[in-house]
């Protein structure tokens, strides 16, 4: 009789499990995964707003060089304004990717050393970041220095802070998150730092050098260093879930580009045509990657290449949330596109 009971118990117990357990299952996820390819692109970016988004761009850059645009949603949901192509979006962290490509074309030029240090370019930040006599430019770049991530202090994203000199100072005085060299770990700081570095071997801001240098040759005249060198009429707007202000205006110091502009870029920077010749696209290829991904609040972005398709896939999503799916959302978004662009590449050569 008692092990009867127990049993009975077990089977209550395993049952309140499984309910409990999907109760943490993240549906929207779920759904997005297993839902059926649409028939065409259009149709998948069409979903945007299932998956949560105010609005989305998508480019896809093919062999040529020629661009084709998908949207859906809105470019500033207030006003009911349709996501629009040529839009100018803040691309966050992407801009990594030209900052790494300016630091390469600076060393291949002699202008900067790889292996110099970090209190080498900078004296005055020996004893206020730790092993600054140790981290090389290199281990910067490839996120190997061991400097702690700006954007890891406490609440940063609810007021992040305006200038350069006020992110640095979050990361000022703080114990080396590992030995430099030893481990990787993402910072920002990074960056910022390198940022800082082309600034002064150069003589000028670091976007001067990244327009002359890269952006100028490649022809691409939608491109901008910060919010304040354009029109905010061409910006997109940015939203973060459950906050109903637009945060277009927010971190100011942020790159923009039109989808367009940035696939010719991505494509550039993975057929060669970013280098000056093969031996700076040897130092870019050791010290940094070809495809990128950013995010900050109201604005994420996917910029990658990919091969077997000859294809360049950027996609803007103008809503985020830190907290939530929103992210995986878009990343499931992203790779459904690739899909349909792997079966519509397969039709057309059966």
């Amino acid at each position: 009789m008692k092990k009867i009971e127990t049993k009975q118990v077990i089977r209550i117990l395993l049952l309140l499990g499984t309910v409990v357990s999907l109760y943490f299952v993240p549906w929207p996820i779920v759904k997005a995964w297993i839902m059926p390819l649409p028939g065409t692109l259009q149709e998948q970016v069409d979903q945007a707003a299932e998956y949560g988004f105010d609005g989305i761009i998508v480019c896809v850059n093919r062999k040529g060089n020629q661009s084709e645009f998908y949207t859906s949603g809105y470019k500033n949901r207030e006003n009911k304004i349709p996501a629009d192509p040529d839009a100018l979006f803040k691309i966050a962290s992407v801009s990594k990717l030209y900052t790494a490509l300016a630091i390469a074309k600076l060393a291949h030029d002699g202008k900067l050393s790889l292996d110099a240090t970090l209190a080498h370019y900078f004296p005055e930040l020996i004893g206020r970041i730790e092993n600054a006599d140790r981290i090389t430019v290199r281990m910067m770049v490839q996120h190997r220095s061991g400097i702690p991530n700006f954007t890891d202090a406490k609440d940063y994203w609810v007021h992040p802070k305006q200038t350069a000199d006020e992110r640095l100072e979050l990361a000022l005085d703080k114990p080396a998150d590992f030995e430099p060299g030893a481990q990787y770990a993402y910072s920002n700081t990074n960056f910022l730092l390198l940022s800082q570095l082309i600034a002064k071997v150069t003589g000028g801001e670091k976007f001067h050098y990244i327009r002359a240098k890269i952006l100028d040759p490649l022809h691409l005249k939608n491109t901008f260093g910060s919010i304040k060198d354009v029109n905010l009429d061409d910006v997109m707007s940015g939203y973060y879930v459950g906050y109903k202000n637009d945060l277009k205006t927010d971190n100011n110091g942020v790159m923009l580009a039109t989808a367009e502009d940035l696939a010719k870029f991505i494509r550039a920077l993975n057929d060669g045509s970013a280098f000056s010749d093969p031996r700076e696209k040897e130092i870019y290829s050791a010290l940094y990657k070809f495809e990128h991904t950013g995010m900050i609040p109201g604005y994420q972005t996917i910029a990658q290449y990919h091969k077997a398709l000859d294809a360049v896939v950027i996609q803007f999503t103008n809503t985020a949330n830190f907290e939530g799916y929103n992210w995986n959302l878009s990343e499931i978004m992203y790779s459904r596109i690739i899909r349909i662009l792997k079966r519509q590449k397969r039709s057309n050569e059966s």
